[in-house]
């Protein structure tokens, strides 16, 4: 194993109704004056957003609003909301929503705390030396944004899709209320297991410092999405399935499934940020998409881990070869992709890139990567190319 830094400073507040305690914990952390950020209709049709702004109207809590916030969200409403903050005197961000309203109000905040461009930090030419303190009401289970360190935004101009972290971002409380994503369409629930699974997954496939205990959280996490995304997918108002999948969502993401090792692989997200920023797919769904692919084309380097997961995630038979049970193992995870109704390639995802599309996106993401990247194995560009050819 490999020595680890773990912190989690999240309050998170679970359960029923447990919405209703927003103003208290503004308050509790120091909020006097509030920006909620939220999507679009789901946030507003539910009630959600009523139910947050007479809490703290009640409260006399002052706030602005600035709704707006989409899939693979864009640096433009991240430019709006920090001016907003500015000119308002806000001193507390409120993500409402899923992944991107949260991820868009990590920039806003650090927009606000830091001079320059917001977008330096995504696209790493310096680091963010604080975030303005944020709490989230989680709609939808997938990115764990709602623990995590990280953002991803979107910057319009080129279609470029970067994501950044540091701790300053971890938001100071979550609010999680499973009930609140049983509205979500299926195909989005689908998409978050599958983004839930794979934050779990980049950070088990890797070459080095496994520990038995990571290892055990890790597979124990994986078996329990992928059941409960089963039956979610036939009983889409199981409040259970939905608390199972919610709280994993939360463990995949803050850096649990990686304590001791070598900080994990992270090219499937980093192929699929290409796909998000040029064609504005599902994050989930592309990450569904480009996954096998991946898989077959690092399985042979990172052989060990492979048959690891074949056989105690996908309860594949300890039979035959390594490289036999490894393959069988990438087969079952397509087929429970197939089983949730999510692609296994970019023409299932509704994708028909042309090999200038292909090469673009392995050019756009080798410069991401700083050239390379990869712990299962070490991408560069020829070899992210060729992972794209095979998607199609």
């Amino acid at each position: 194993m490999f020595g680890f830094n773990y912190y989690t400073p999240t309050k998170v507040v679970f359960g029923k109704n447990t919405e209703s305690q927003v103003a208290d914990l503004i308050k509790e952390f120091g909020g006097t004056k509030v920006l909620i950020h939220y999507g679009g209709g789901s946030v507003v049709r539910s009630g959600l957003l009523s139910r947050v702004t007479d809490s703290l109207d009640a409260a006399g809590i002052p706030y602005v609003t600035l709704g707006g916030a989409v899939p693979n969200p864009h640096l433009g409403l991240v430019y709006e909301g920090i001016e907003l903050c500015k000119k308002e005197g806000v001193d507390f961000l409120l993500g409402v929503g899923g992944g991107s309203a949260i991820d868009s109000a990590k920039a806003i905040g650090y927009g606000v705390a830091n001079e320059g461009d917001v977008w330096d930090f995504y696209d790493y030419k310096r680091k963010a030396t604080g975030c303005l303190p944020l709490g989230v009401i989680l709609t939808i289970a997938a990115t764990g944004s709602e623990m995590s360190d990280s953002s991803v935004i979107t910057k319009e101009e080129g279609l470029v899709k970067r994501g950044y972290s540091s701790d300053y971002s971890r938001p100071r409380f979550a609010i999680m209320n499973p009930e609140l994503t049983m509205t979500l369409p299926d195909y989005q629930t689908a998409c978050g297991c599958t983004d839930i699974m794979m934050h779990t997954m980049e950070r088990y496939f890797t070459q080095g410092g496994n520990m038995e205990i990571t290892d055990a959280l890790a597979e124990g996490l994986l078996r329990t999405v992928k059941k409960n995304a089963v039956i979610l997918r036939d009983d889409p108002k199981n409040y259970d399935a939905r608390a199972e999948v919610m709280w994993a969502g939360s463990l995949a993401h803050n850096g649990l499934t990686g304590c001791g090792n070598d900080g994990g692989d992270w090219m499937t997200h980093k192929l699929e940020h290409e796909l998000g920023g040029l064609y504005d797919v599902a994050h989930g769904a592309g990450l569904a998409a480009v996954w096998g692919s991946w898989a077959r084309y690092v399985y042979k380097d990172c052989l060990p881990r492979f048959k690891k997961f074949a056989i105690n995630v996908m309860d594949v038979a300890d039979e035959g070869t390594d490289e036999e049970i490894a393959l069988r193992g990438i087969e079952a995870m397509e087929d429970f992709y197939r089983s949730i109704n999510m692609p296994t390639n970019l023409r299932e995802l509704g994708v028909n890139a042309t090999e200038e599309d292909l090469v673009e996106m392995a050019r756009k993401c080798a410069i991401g990567v700083g050239g390379e990247k990869g712990s299962a194995k070490v991408l560069d560009e020829a070899a992210m190319l060729a992972i794209y050819r095979a998607s199609m």
